[in-house]
């Protein structure tokens, strides 16, 4: 595996990501921002956030896939969210944890959650962008 990801004991523990990702690869991949769109273009769990999440996430991990990788290989996850409040996050994480549960690996690399006022289509709740090293 061409990344390792770690947590400085100077810097506190998220439990959900690591703090630091180092990547000793050749070949970086940058997946542009996934929404909750199904293959045909349809959006995934319209009004419901944790469903846009997971399905994010599982787009994600397409895209990855075809670029011949996966999240094992992620250094950077940035996330945008909607109207976000500190309130949402139990949501984002069961999101997070269907999508992890279905493809049966821990997304845990750094990440970034930007709160947003819109996306470029009304219903999209969430749009989530990861960068990674392969090789």
């Amino acid at each position: 595996m061409a990344i390792t990801l770690l947590d400085p004991e100077e810097l506190p523990k998220t439990g959900v990501h690591r703090q630091v990702a180092i990547a000793s690869g050749t070949k970086l991949v940058f997946v542009a921002g996934q929404v909750a769109w199904d293959a045909d273009g349809v959006t995934v769990g319209e009004g419901d956030l944790t469903a846009q999440v997971e399905r994010c996430y599982l787009n994600v991990a397409t895209a990855l896939a075809a670029a011949g990788g996966s999240f094992a290989d992620v250094t950077r996850l940035t996330v945008y969210a909607v109207d976000w409040t500190p309130e949402k996050m139990p949501l984002f994480l069961e999101g997070v944890a269907r999508a992890a549960a279905r493809l049966g690996v821990t997304p845990a690399a750094p990440a970034t959650l930007v709160g947003v006022a819109a996306l470029h289509v009304p219903v999209h709740l969430v749009e989530v962008e990861a960068t990674a090293v392969m090789g």
